[in-house]
């Protein structure tokens, strides 16, 4: 069977999208070219519509590859003898796809990339904020909205503080596979040093280092600032987006491309997170961060200070 001989798997806008194409330029490895298939997160059939209540959600799912076949068939054009790889962040926070790849893949290499978790938040709302579907316009309201929408089955991309659990989702992931098959990568790391970072990613991986070329900046989106146009378009976006659930993927995209080049036309720059809301906040990762620390064997207490720490674009959300 053709499947992966790696993951990489951490949280969403914490530089999965940049690595996987760093990765993909190595002669020993072979990334699909899908990103983000999320397989793993079905179970053999389409995305239920009752966990897809979020604006753009029930779009958006009609993009996953559940079919077995197909997702077989995004490794079958690998070239011999390279490992093959594919990348879905939410891998690390579904439990149930944790265990559907241990199922399938137990020898499988686990490649988790972690940002700070207010950070990766912050650039999460803002992404969606820019695709014009985040209808809250202040993040910390945005944030306190989560357990009502979760319970309302909205998407795990709109679960902003729940992602950022890393701890026990780590925890979970090395009972299941063992801490020599798990290697944990700092997004900090990525952004500040990372000839060093891909050259620890290459001896995890057993490939030769130093065929790697310094990550792109990739996904990033404009921030789009509050105000009467903004609200307008956005209402615009999600009405379309709801109606896209209904259409070939493809045609939404199409039609959907220019409103938002116009939304997002300007490119201002996005504004520093507050550092009071920041320190409200990040006292919900306090304790998961202290489970972190022990099972990475290294320390992410810079996380839990007022600043955050290493982006790829100030100006922009990452990927």
């Amino acid at each position: 069977m053709a499947l992966p001989d790696f993951f990489l798997l951490g949280a969403p806008k914490a530089g999965t999208t940049a690595l996987h194409a760093a990765l993909a330029q190595h002669p020993q490895l072979f990334l699909s070219a899908v990103k983000e298939p999320k397989f793993y997160m079905c179970d053999g059939r389409p995305p239920p519509r009752s966990q897809q209540r979020g604006p753009g959600d029930a779009h958006s799912a009609q993009e996953w590859v559940w079919r077995r076949g197909e997702y077989e068939a995004l490794f079958d054009v690998a070239p011999a003898g390279t490992l093959k790889g594919e990348s879905t962040p939410f891998y690390l926070y579904d439990r149930q796809a944790q265990r559907r790849i241990a199922a399938d893949v137990p020898h499988a290499r686990l490649l988790v990339v972690l940002r700070d978790p207010i950070d990766r938040a912050y650039s999460n709302w803002m992404h969606l904020r820019s695709d014009g579907l985040e209808p809250i316009a202040d993040f910390a309201e945005a944030w306190a909205a989560e357990d009502e929408r979760v319970a309302a089955g909205w998407a795990p991309f709109w679960h902003y503080r729940r992602l950022g659990l890393y701890g026990e989702q780590l925890r979970d992931l090395i009972e299941l596979f063992g801490r020599d098959q798990v290697h944990v990568l700092r997004y900090r790391d990525l952004v500040e040093t990372p000839e060093a970072a891909l050259g620890k990613v290459c001896a995890f991986l057993g490939v030769e280092p130093g065929q790697i070329e310094q990550p792109a900046r990739e996904n990033s989106r404009s921030y789009v600032p509050p105000g009467r146009r903004t609200e307008a378009l956005s209402r615009v976006v999600r009405a379309g987006a709801a109606a896209g659930a209904y259409l070939p993927p493809q045609v939404w995209r199409q039609v959907s491309e220019p409103l938002l080049r116009y939304l997002q036309k300007g490119g201002a720059r996005r504004p520093v997170l507050d550092a009071s809301v920041r320190m409200r906040l990040v006292e919900a990762y306090r304790e998961d961060n202290a489970l972190l620390n022990e099972l990475a064997g290294q320390s992410f207490s810079d996380w839990m200070g007022t600043t955050s720490r290493g982006q790829f674009a100030p100006s922009a959300t990452e990927s």
